[in-house]
C-alpha cells in the first residue's frame, strides 16, 4: 500500500494554488461589480482602470489587463517566473470575470456606503487569497509584495500610499462624495491586507 506524499507544511500543491487564485480573482471581480454599481472606485491599478472606464469607452477589464503589462518585467526580474505566471493568470481570470459578471449580475440600487464596505471586504479577502498562493493582481501589488519580502515594509501600507495618489486624481473626475466613500472601501481593503498578510505570521510559498 502506497502512501500519498504530502507537500511541506509551508508549500501549497498546484491544485491548491489553482483554487486559491480562482477564489481570489473571483472575489475581487465581485468587489469591482459592487463598486461600479455604486459608481465608486478603488485604489491601485484597479482604481485607475475604473476611472478609465468611467472616462472612456474602454471596459474595465481591457484597461486593467493593459495597465498591468509593464509590471511583469519587475515581477520576472525581482521575484521570478513562477510568481509572474501566477500573477498573469490571476489578472487574466479577473479581467475576464469582470466582463462576464455584469451579464449575470446587476444591482439596481446600492448605497455608496454599503458598496464601499462590501467592495473593500471582498477585495481585501480576495487579495489575501492571491498573496498566500504566490500571486497578486499585478501592478502595485507586485511592488508591495517585493518590498515586504525584501525590505520588511508592510504590503498594505505600500498600497495605501499609492492609493492616496489615485484618489487625489479621482477628485478631478468624480463627485467628492463618491471619492470619500471610495476611500473608505480602500482603507478597509488595505487594513485587511496589513493585518492578515504578514511574513512572520503566515508563510506559504509554492
Amino acid at each position: 500500500m502506497f502512501l500519498l506524499s504530502k507537500p511541506p507544511a509551508d508549500r501549497h500543491t498546484p491544485l491548491e494554488d489553482v483554487q486559491g487564485i480562482l477564489v481570489g480573482a473571483t472575489l475581487v471581480a465581485l468587489a469591482v461589480q459592487f463598486l461600479a454599481s455604486a459608481n465608486l472606485m478603488t485604489g491601485q491599478i484597479a482604481g485607475l482602470s475604473l476611472l478609465g472606464s468611467y472616462a472612456t469607452a474602454w471596459s474595465f477589464g481591457t484597461i486593467f489587463f493593459v495597465l498591468n503589462l509593464p509590471f511583469y518585467f519587475l515581477a520576472v526580474k525581482q521575484i521570478g517566473w513562477t510568481f509572474t505566471f501566477k500573477t498573469f493568470a490571476a489578472v487574466a481570470v479577473m479581467s475576464v470575470l469582470s466582463e462576464l459578471l455584469p451579464l449575470a449580475l446587476t444591482l439596481d440600487m446600492l448605497h455608496p456606503a454599503l458598496g464601499a464596505v462590501l467592495g473593500g471586504i471582498l477585495a481585501g479577502v480576495g487579495l489575501i487569497s492571491l498573496f498566500r498562493h504566490g500571486a497578486t493582481l499585478g501592478g502595485v501589488g507586485i511592488v508591495a509584495l517585493w518590498l515586504q519580502d525584501t525590505r520588511g515594509i508592510q504590503a498594505g501600507n505600500v498600497q495605501l500610499i499609492f492609493d492616496l495618489f489615485v484618489f487625489a486624481f479621482a477628485f478631478l473626475l468624480l463627485p467628492a462624495e463618491m471619492v470619500v466613500w471610495s476611500l473608505l472601501g480602500a482603507v478597509i481593503l488595505n487594513l485587511i491586507v496589513t493585518v492578515n498578510h504578514r511574513r512572520d505570521r503566515y508563510v506559504a510559498r509554492s
